[in-house]
């Protein structure tokens, strides 16, 4: 048997023992999809769903460092190769998706929590500070990594502090004020899964937070495409290179109708990418590759992206 096989005989033990040890939470070859807004993406090799933090310890403890892991939550601001993805996707569930009060102006949520259900939470206990939070899609998870935001409030608002595990197993806790958060950046290792976190309100009067959400739901409804296959803002906004938003240097800079197959630019937000229907994964990065051309020949300023890309 010559190495290269040798190699495949081992891995394939070691996931048929994967597989038997985990069998009512992993799945191999899985779709992705489904599993993210573009639905754009290919198979990942091993599909994990983790039900408890006990669980998830011994499932990295398993793999012990020899795959690439990524965490999917909501699967927004996700751009997932079509091409195999050779590694681990891991999804968490039930005991990450919980919210509770720890006190009066307190409240401690899972990382798979989507930031609606945080918003509607904290609404319903009359505390305010959360109301932008109904109009940011995915997951307290996703949000704390890249310090979600938008009108002017970002997670690192709200945050007291994170709980999360290393890939090697260890729990720790992380105060906020430990964090060195910059837009749309929480500067936090990708070697941690965030598995809950802490955040502070106000109280309020309940009808007042409720008249706040509904206003900015419906300033962004009128902005933002809604109901289709996009993954919220493709770039970032460029700080400390031009008072213009992205947007704007879209706008001045590209052809909006400018498309690849399926994917092509939203006509009521140039800076949210649109699958019209069978977009691909390479259609997609090349329109943001082409749009990210546009911007720095017509103004030499480098756009970066928000949306994260699996390959």
């Amino acid at each position: 048997m010559d190495e290269r096989n040798a190699k495949i005989f081992v891995m394939s033990d070691y996931l048929k023992e994967l597989s038997s040890e985990f069998s009512e939470n992993l799945k191999l070859n899985y779709d992705l999809k489904k599993k993210n807004w573009f639905n754009i993406g290919g198979k990942t090799k091993i599909y994990y769903k983790a039900k408890n933090l006990k669980e998830l310890i011994k499932f990295l403890k398993k793999i012990n460092n020899k795959e690439k892991i990524f965490i999917l939550g909501g699967g927004s601001n996700t751009l997932i190769t079509d091409s195999d993805f050779d590694g681990v996707v891991i999804k968490l569930l039930n005991n990450f998706n919980n919210i509770s009060l720890l006190s009066d102006e307190i409240i401690i949520a899972g990382s798979s929590v989507s930031d609606k259900s945080l918003s509607e939470f904290a609404t319903d206990n009359s505390l305010s500070g959360f109301e932008f939070l109904s109009c940011i899609p995915g997951t307290i998870g996703g949000g704390i990594k890249m310090n979600a935001g938008c009108f002017g409030r970002e997670f690192k608002d709200i945050l007291i502090s994170i709980q999360a595990v290393s890939k090697s197993g260890k729990v720790l806790t992380i105060p906020a004020k430990d964090i060195d958060f910059k837009y749309r950046d929480s500067g936090l290792s990708d070697e941690l899964i965030f598995l809950s976190a802490s955040f502070k309100g106000y109280k309020k009067e309940k009808a007042l937070i409720k008249s706040e959400v509904q206003r900015l739901i419906e300033k962004k409804e009128l902005v933002q495409p809604t109901r289709i296959k996009t993954s919220g803002s493709t770039f970032k906004n460029p700080i400390n290179q031009t008072d213009k938003k992205v947007w704007q240097l879209i706008s001045e800079s590209v052809p909006l109708e400018k498309s690849f197959g399926d994917a092509s630019i939203s006509e009521k937000h140039c800076n949210f990418f649109v699958n019209k229907g069978n977009a691909k994964f390479e259609d997609m990065k090349n329109l943001i590759e082409f749009v990210a051309d546009c911007v720095f020949k017509k103004t030499g300023i480098r756009l970066e992206t928000e949306i994260k890309i699996v390959e």
